[in-house]
């Protein structure tokens, strides 16, 4: 090869646990005491939940198709009944991470809250170890402009190179207000700008969701809780617009349900669970929308020749 040639691209591997790891914590919304236990899988195998409290429930393949409630979070139920909620923090670590394949067992109805943000999923990933494998990784790349919403809310994919997130969001409290982010999906920036965001709540609605059978298990050490235009948790915000940061972190694991990595840029305003998952809907009801595409190591696209596209 002569100097002024460029190498090939190097496609992308996928990457899956070097060993299991387990956790317990309390459900956000049920309230209820689990153990998770996260470990290796094969190649192709994907993200997978398995509940172990009830015997012969079958797996249940982290997958937008399966999401059947996204009232305040994402859950996920199989043909046979067996659910699983708020997986959204814990999808969205494991798609900071670049992990392609997991074996989720958990002996309740709830990922733990834990401190309410990804980052101690990022802890349990980096305590367990990540290695490639040898298959090539694979993404949904989006072709043309896919919009869903109404009243003055929307989550609209475009065609994109990379995964990027452009979220707003507006509220009446003082506390919140009008926040915005624009973010492109690498492993360091993910650590850094976004794993550490927590959940956040109103003080005024906290006994409608419990009678609702939400929050049941939130507190001031797994939720920012904004009371009018009050911030009640006594050490105040980990970033001064950590309100939209969590909800750029709820993005990024909800659309991981798409089954492997997207090439798009996601524009959400005033977006929550229901119309991420009903973007992915949308999406996929076009075949002419999108097409799978190997992902070079830089989290682009690689054309069929080989190269990386343009863009």
């Amino acid at each position: 090869m002569r100097n002024n040639q460029r190498p090939a691209t190097q496609v992308a591997r996928q990457k899956t646990l070097k060993t299991e790891i387990s956790c317990v914590g309390t459900g956000l919304h049920s309230g209820s005491k689990t153990r998770m236990t996260l470990r290796p899988a094969e190649a192709g195998t994907g993200i997978v939940f398995r509940r172990t409290d009830i015997a012969g429930s079958g797996a249940i393949p982290a997958n937008w198709a399966n999401v059947v409630d996204t009232r305040l979070c994402s859950r996920l139920a199989n043909a046979e009944g067996a659910s699983v909620a708020t997986v959204e923090h814990l999808m969205s670590a494991l798609a900071g991470l670049q992990v392609d394949n997991c074996v989720i067992e958990i002996d309740g109805p709830e990922v733990p809250a834990m401190d309410g943000s990804a980052s101690p999923f990022v802890f349990l990933l980096d305590c367990a170890g990540i290695e490639e494998q040898a298959a090539p990784r694979r993404a949904i790349e989006v072709l043309e402009p896919v919009s869903v919403g109404g009243d003055g809310k929307k989550v609209v994919l475009e065609p994109a190179t990379g995964f990027r997130l452009s979220c707003m969001i507006d509220f009446p409290s003082a506390a919140i207000a009008r926040q915005s982010i624009d973010f492109a999906l690498d492993a360091a920036a993910f650590r850094e700008e976004v794993s550490r965001a927590r959940t956040f709540g109103f003080a005024r609605e906290v006994e409608q969701l419990r009678a609702a059978g939400l929050a049941r298990g939130g507190s001031l050490d797994n939720a920012v809780v904004v009371d009018g235009d009050r911030v009640l948790n006594r050490e105040g915000l980990r970033f001064p617009d950590e309100f939209v940061r969590h909800k750029l972190l709820d993005a990024i694991g909800d659309f991981y349900l798409a089954g492997a990595p997207m090439l798009c840029h996601v524009r959400a305003e005033r977006g929550g669970h229901e119309l991420n998952n009903a973007a992915l809907r949308a999406l996929f009801a076009r075949p002419s929308s999108w097409r799978m595409t190997d992902l070079a190591e830089d989290m682009t696209a690689i054309t069929a020749s080989g190269r990386r596209a343009a863009g």
